[in-house]
């Protein structure tokens, strides 16, 4: 997710900067409160939201709180990427069409009971430009149209069934409905108080909105006592956000937070060495990667090029020395555990000999110059961004490539990158789903036919501008396409696994590392079980 709109990878309505400074939104034992009588958790990250609208953002800080606040028609089981009942009892997808049921005992945080109409309302307002509520292109994030691409229609059946009609087989389907931004909307919020979504929104979920001090970066949420689901056992949740990582950990191990994230490796290793707190961890669904914009840098547009920068960057280094036990090489866009990951791929191996001899080959024996954007904050794939790029500019130093790094928080980092400025940049992406075609279709499938000749397209011409090395190649993408529209799990395994390997040859991109996902957790807190997509999941968390 990213870290993952057709003009821009993220337009958010609303939102607010990263604190910077501490602060203390709750005390372990302390704050009580909360409608079912529980205590209140306070969840501590590295940055706060941007908006609590679903359709608006890409951002996985947005989601952590987006997912207590709404429901999806299907969930993943915590902790895990296999499908479950959300606000649909039962689901099914034959050929080209979805069959859903819808729970009857649902509602609102504001009394109105769930119905289709909500979905079909939602549905509506995310890709429907002819609807009155449309959300508009301006404010639609990438995920309307890539995950409801596929879609030829909505149909109720009454008020609790749907059947969703495909234009084509679409394997991922199911599971894209359960993916955050897919959280179903309030029809009556739609229509009568759409502009509030952002910032004061109504859902089904196990925790209702409160209040959002943006000066602070604190979200307040509180148990929702006609939850239909099992939970919630606290009182209430509080999000924080505490830019530095080091302060966040200090706040974990002090007692003043219940679970942190966004931890780097000394940040960790506070968390480990402190007591009354632990440090969990587990396989992550996600990359961290260094796309060339081939619309902007002419000289990326050589695959030896492309091929002589990874050799250059030394990301074992990187891995060993920055990311200490944290994270592992990548090799191509698919972390291992994805179903289709190239297990007979290495990582490009640190060889300056070679880089030196490509970038010759190329034309380019005196090098070039290039900008790196890098955003400052900590991302789950980059714990360390500015060290990162530090050492990138290092390594390319040392093949006379010439590295200006532009460092920006996060919210100007996407808006620029988003908007093709870029040479050039940090960002990865934290799957969604589970599936590979989260990982290709909207990282490197430009969306559009592929411009003849050329395996790079202009950034005014691709749909999908999530794509930051504005790669365009005909047989990756002919694959994915293939990828996509095939049920047979063996066989998509096969399209992925050639698909990785011309994206390791190909080298749209330095693959950096895989990371693990890191939690802090005070030892108060119980029940809480971490996760490599979706989540937190809190509804069953107690103190």
């Amino acid at each position: 997710m990213v870290s993952h709109d057709r003009r821009s990878f993220l337009k958010a309505a609303g939102g607010a900067a990263a604190a910077a400074t501490t602060v203390t939104a709750g005390c372990l034992g302390g704050g009580g409160g909360g409608g079912n009588g529980g205590k209140t958790l306070t969840y501590s990250r590295g940055q706060d939201s941007q908006t609590l609208d679903p359709q608006a953002t890409t951002s996985g800080e947005d989601a952590k709180v987006l997912n207590q606040i709404f429901d999806r028609l299907i969930h993943f089981k915590s902790g895990g990427t296999s499908l479950q009942q959300g606000l649909a009892k039962e689901f099914s997808l034959q050929g080209k069409q979805a069959k859903l049921t819808l729970r009857k005992d649902a509602k609102f945080h504001d009394g109105e009971s769930f119905t289709a109409d909500d979905f079909v309302a939602t549905y509506r307002r995310f890709v429907d430009s002819d609807y009155k509520h449309f959300i508009g292109d301006e404010n639609q994030s990438v995920y309307g149209p890539y995950l409801l691409s596929k879609v030829k229609n909505v149909k109720k059946d009454g008020k609790h069934k749907l059947t969703i009609d495909l234009k084509q087989k679409y394997a991922p389907f199911l599971a894209n409905l359960a993916v955050f931004a897919l959280a179903v909307l309030s029809k009556k919020q739609i229509e009568n108080d759409a502009g509030k979504i952002k910032s004061d929104p109504v859902g089904t979920g196990p925790f209702s909105f409160e209040k959002w001090n943006t000066g602070n970066g604190v979200i307040r949420l509180t148990a929702n006592k006609e939850y239909w689901g099992d939970g919630p056992k606290l009182g209430g949740v509080v999000f924080e956000a505490i830019t530095e990582n080091s302060t966040r950990a200090s706040s974990l191990v002090s007692g003043e937070t219940h679970i942190v994230d966004g931890l780097g490796v000394q940040a960790a290793k506070q968390v480990k060495n402190g007591s009354g707190a632990k440090l969990e961890k587990t396989e992550g669904m996600n990359i961290g990667y260094m796309p060339m914009n081939m619309a902007r840098k002419k000289e990326f547009r050589s695959k030896k090029v492309r091929q002589a920068i990874n050799y250059a960057i030394n990301t074992k280094a990187i891995v060993e020395n920055i990311y200490k036990g944290m994270a592992t090489q990548a090799s191509h866009p698919l972390p291992p555990g994805v179903m289709g990951y190239n297990e007979s791929l290495d990582p490009y191996p640190h060889d300056p000999d070679k880089a030196k001899k490509l970038l010759e080959e190329a034309g380019y024996k005196d090098g070039f110059k290039f900008e790196l954007a890098t955003m400052t904050n900590p991302r789950p794939y980059f714990p360390s961004p500015s060290q990162t790029a530090n050492a990138v500019k290092s390594d390319l130093a040392k093949v006379n490539i010439d590295v200006t790094i532009k460092k920006q928080s996060w919210d100007p980092h996407l808006n620029y990158i988003g908007s093709g400025k870029h040479d050039a940049c940090f960002i990865g992406w934290m799957s969604d789903n589970g599936d590979p075609d989260n990982f290709y279709y909207p990282l490197l499938h430009p969306q559009s036919p592929s411009p003849s000749g050329k395996d790079w397209m202009s950034w005014d011409k691709m749909t999908n501008t999530g794509n930051y090395a504005a790669w365009a190649n005909e047989k990756f993408m002919n694959l994915t396409d293939k990828g996509q529209k095939t049920s047979d799990d063996a066989k998509r395994k096969e399209f992925y696994k050639q698909a990785g390997q011309i994206a390791h040859d190909e080298a749209p991109w330095v693959f950096v590392t895989h990371t693990e996902v890191l939690r802090g957790v005070h030892k108060d807190v119980k029940n809480f079980t971490i996760a490599p997509i979706s989540g937190p999941f809190l509804t069953q968390v107690e103190l």
